[in-house]
This record gives structure tokens, C-alpha cells and sequence, in this order.
């Protein structure tokens, strides 16, 4: 057994904290000058032995998933591999099967020619992409097929190259310098070793994805090698081949669901709240039977299963936003006005029997009146000097307010505290008039103090009725979703896909006790 993450939440959060120690800048926010990529999807039919491998493909996953065969002898991934073979040519699985004159191999291989012959005079090049059947002296491979067809043709050897037999930095070097300068027109490689790093753009007219990598970044890097700054040429071709009725069309589509996630993320706007893991490497048995079948609707399923993914997220933004609310309802609001109104009480009690006072009258410091300001401000430094403890201690009396001092060790300095029924911080300096000046300051904006909170007060009322309308609100995509995963029961179901992938989740959402947060909430009002 392995395991692996399932899904990916809270990615607003962690793409926050990426971008604490990461600058990202993405192809669409930089605008470089990079050639106009034309992409160009090429589809064959398969032959009829492919037909019967992939239905032979479609029996084994059955026999995987009754029991009745080894892991180690079979499994969904070596199901997976085989199909991709298939999907590339119908000799990798077996050598002795004749050659298929329609493959997409032989597709590449006349598109490879036609652009050579057109771009003689530019010296243009080409890259030829594929990750699997790389070359060997021993076995039939993609690689030397069409490396030997190409020379039957009579392109020269020394114009054709493996980006595999460039084993040392210093022959990479080499060999990317003759690409650059049209000695070398056709380079061949995978994926792994001619992706980043491959700077040989200044000829590159072309680029020929033979196989369909797993991970988005892997298309993307094949891409970036053509659709790059420097290149001479102002338009580019990028060609995707493919085996109809194969692997192919379903691994394109599961890249391209990575992908939306990926480019959902990695993005200047707030990324999705959450993702699924885009790491697997096999299909499951569900996928491999409906390919194996041939049936039309697995078409339709994967368009289903896009909708269904993207309104199931749409939702799900929707619940979040509405359990935010039901909490801040029944929990943060009623909190708030509370303490807003016990300050608004406190204050009304303190301005009760305020009186304005233009000129220093007298204060008390430790049972002493003192009624000259110098040495009011000095009574007040004096008994700063003799206190370093941080909690409250009382000193006096000033304008009807008891007079508390304590020390900020982190931020060294004393505070006085004005108490009534409130208490009011009066952040203390060295100036001996200053601190009577700062003291009197704070006792006449207790006032404008009362005008703030009572505006708070209404303005966190009209909150609270805003959050109970909101809260009330349908999701708007309910019945667009309700039919998109009825629709998707019913394909399944004709399709027999295993009962546990895309059943719809009409369960009420619960928390962590188990509890209905709907009941809950209405319990609690």
C-alpha cells in the first residue's frame, strides 16, 4: 500500500505564504516578445489490432480488479504503460506486429518532411518530442524509426541528432550550438532531457509532441523551448499527435484538468480554496474499461466531469462563505454589539460629570494635593522612578479619574491609566509639562471616543441584518449541478464505472462532532 495526498485545501492561505519568499511571474503578467505559438492536433485512426489491444487492455483491468491476478505479475500501471505504448506504436508491445502505415508516427514523420523542405533556405529547425521507446540497440524504438525513415528520404545524418547521445555538459553545449545554427535540423529527445535548460530557439519552427506526458509542467517546458525570446521566427507550430480510441485522448484530458488547477493557482487573483493531488500515474480501472469499450460517451463524461469539478468548487466557495456567516451570526456580531454597548455605557457614565478645564488646577499624587503644574509634572516622573512593575498601580487622582501607572517592559515606557468606569492609556514621556498635557488630551476626547463607538454600533448592526439576508441566499448553480451529476450517475451506470468515483454528495455538511451546522444554527437562534 502507498500513500499519497488525496487533495489540497486552504491553498489561498499557502500560496499567501509562498509569495512571502517567492516573486512569481507568470507568462501572461511578464508580456515578453515570444513568437505566435499555432498548435496543431493531429489525429489518426488506429488500426484494428490496436482496437483489440485496447479491448485486451479492458480484460486484464478486470481480472486486476476481481483478484484473480499477482500485482506483481499485473497492475493498473503496467496497463497504463502498455496503453501508451499502444497509443504510440503497436510494435512496442509486440515486435512481430506489422507496422501500421496510418500511426501517428508516420503523421509526425511526413509533417517533420514537409516543414524541412519547406524551410531550406532559413536553415529552420524542428524538436521532436517523446518520452517513451527512447533509443536502444536492441529493441524496436520510436526513435531510430524515425531517424531511418527520415534518412530514406535523404536528410542528411549529420542533420539529425538524439539529444541522448549529448552525455556531458560540454557535448549539450555542442550539439545546442549546431541546432542554433542550422547544421543540426532535427533534434530528437524526451521531456526530462531536452526540456529546461534547451536554449536552441533561434531556428525552431517547429516542435512535435509524440506522446502525452503526466504532469502539465512537462508540456509546458516542451512549449517554452519554441515559444521563447530570441527566436527569429514571428509565427511557430507545436504539433500533438494523437491515437483515436487510445489512451491518448483520455491522458490529454487528465493534463489539461491538471493544468486548469495549476493555472488556478499560480495566478496574481485568489486561487481556488481547494485542489486534487495531480501526481497519479495510472488510470484507474473505471477510465481504462469505458476507453477499452470504445463508447462515445466517455466523451461525454469527461466533459460532465469538468462542469461537475468546476460547479462542485463553485459550491464549495458558496458553503464556506455561508458557515463564515453563520458563525459571525451566532457567535462574532452578538460578541461585538455586546462589547461595543458596554462601552458606549461606560462612556456616557465618564462624560456624566466631565467639566472642561482650560488651565491646571490640581492634581493628587500618594495623598499629596499639589496645585502648581511643575510640580504636578514632576510628582508624576517621581513616582514613574519608583514603579517598574507591569501591572496597575494606583498613584492619585486627577479631574475626578483615579490615576494608575505601569511599565511596558517590551516597549520601555510608562503608561498612565485614567480610570472610571473605563479605563484611558496615556502613553508617558520625560517632558514635565508633556504628561499633563497628554492626560488632559485624553480626557476631552472621550467624547468624540462615545461617537465612534456609537457609529461602530450601528455600523456593525447593519452588518449583522446584511449577514442574515446573505445567509439566507440559495446557491445560485444549485439545479445546474443537481443536473450535471444526474447526468453523470446515469453515464456511469451505462458505462459501469466503479460505484465509489463521482457519486454525488448530497450529504449534509457536518463538523468535526458530527453535528448538522444547519440544526445547529437554528437551534442556537
Amino acid at each position: 500500500m502507498k500513500t499519497r495526498f488525496s487533495k489540497f485545501f486552504n491553498l489561498p492561505e499557502l500560496i499567501n505564504m509562498f509569495k512571502e519568499v517567492a516573486d512569481i511571474k507568470t507568462a501572461d503578467m511578464l508580456n515578453l516578445p515570444v513568437p505566435n505559438a499555432h498548435y496543431q492536433n493531429v489525429a489518426v485512426k488506429p488500426s484494428d489490432i490496436q482496437k483489440e489491444l485496447v479491448e485486451s487492455l479492458g480484460e486484464r483491468a478486470q481480472k486486476i480488479r476481481d483478484g484473480t491476478v499477482d500485482p506483481h505479475e499485473d497492475n493498473m500501471l503496467k496497463i497504463t504503460n502498455d496503453g501508451r505504448k499502444l497509443a504510440l506504436d503497436q510494435r512496442l508491445i509486440n515486435e512481430l506486429l506489422p507496422e501500421n502505415k496510418n500511426s501517428k508516427v508516420n503523421a509526425c514523420i511526413k509533417n517533420i518532411l514537409k516543414i524541412y523542405h519547406e524551410t531550406v533556405e532559413e536553415k529552420s529547425t524542428q524538436l521532436v518530442f517523446c518520452d517513451m521507446s527512447t533509443p536502444r540497440n536492441d529493441v524496436f524504438n520510436v526513435y531510430d524509426e524515425i531517424r531511418n525513415k527520415l534518412l530514406e528520404e535523404g536528410i542528411p545524418e549529420s542533420e539529425i541528432a538524439y539529444i541522448h547521445n549529448a552525455k556531458t555538459d560540454v557535448k549539450k553545449k555542442e550539439l545546442f550550438s549546431k541546432v542554433r545554427e542550422g547544421k543540426v535540423r532535427i533534434l530528437i529527445g524526451s521531456t526530462g532531457k531536452m526540456g529546461a535548460g534547451t536554449n536552441v530557439q533561434e531556428r525552431l519552427i517547429a516542435i512535435h509532441d509524440l506522446d502525452c506526458p503526466w504532469r502539465p509542467s512537462d508540456l509546458e517546458q516542451r512549449a517554452g523551448r519554441i515559444v521563447r525570446q530570441g527566436n527569429r521566427n514571428k509565427d511557430v507550430y507545436i504539433y500533438r499527435y494523437v491515437t483515436e480510441g487510445t489512451f491518448d485522448a483520455y491522458l490529454y484530458q487528465l493534463v489539461e484538468n491538471k493544468q486548469k488547477f495549476i493555472g488556478q493557482i499560480m495566478t496574481s487573483k485568489s486561487p481556488v480554496r481547494s485542489a486534487e493531488d495531480i501526481d497519479e500515474a495510472s488510470l484507474s480501472y473505471a477510465e481504462i474499461k469505458a476507453l477499452a469499450s470504445g463508447n462515445p460517451k466517455v466523451k461525454e463524461k469527461m466533459e460532465l466531469d469538468t462542469k461537475v469539478s468546476k460547479l462542485k468548487f463553485a459550491k464549495a466557495n458558496y458553503l464556506s462563505q455561508k458557515y463564515d456567516l453563520e458563525d459571525r451570526i451566532i457567535k462574532y456580531y452578538p460578541q461585538k454589539i455586546k462589547a461595543i454597548k458596554t462601552r458606549i455605557e461606560g462612556l456616557e457614565n465618564d462624560i456624566k460629570d466631565l467639566k472642561p478645564q482650560k488651565e491646571f488646577q490640581q492634581i493628587k499624587i500618594k495623598d499629596m494635593l499639589i496645585v502648581d503644574k511643575k510640580q504636578a509634572g514632576n510628582a508624576i516622573l517621581l513616582a514613574c522612578k519608583g514603579y517598574d512593575g507591569q501591572d496597575k498601580k494606583y498613584i492619585g487622582e486627577y479631574r475626578g479619574f483615579d490615576l494608575y501607572i505601569q511599565f511596558n517592559s517590551l516597549s520601555q515606557y510608562y503608561i498612565m491609566s485614567l480610570k472610571k468606569e473605563l479605563y484611558y492609556p496615556v502613553e508617558l514621556g520625560n517632558d514635565v509639562y508633556g504628561n499633563l498635557t497628554r492626560i488632559d488630551n485624553a480626557i476631552e476626547n472621550i467624547p468624540k471616543s462615545l461617537k465612534v463607538e456609537r457609529e461602530l454600533l450601528q455600523n456593525t448592526l447593519q452588518q449583522l441584518h446584511n449577514a442574515e439576508l446573505e445567509v439566507e441566499k440559495p446557491f445560485e448553480k444549485e439545479d445546474e449541478l443537481n443536473n450535471a451529476l444526474k447526468k453523470l450517475s446515469k453515464i456511469n451506470k451505462e458505462l459501469d464505472l466503479d460505484k465509489k468515483e463521482n457519486i454525488p454528495d448530497t450529504s449534509v455538511q457536518k463538523n468535526d462532532t458530527g453535528v448538522d451546522r444547519k440544526s445547529k444554527v437554528n437551534r442556537m437562534r
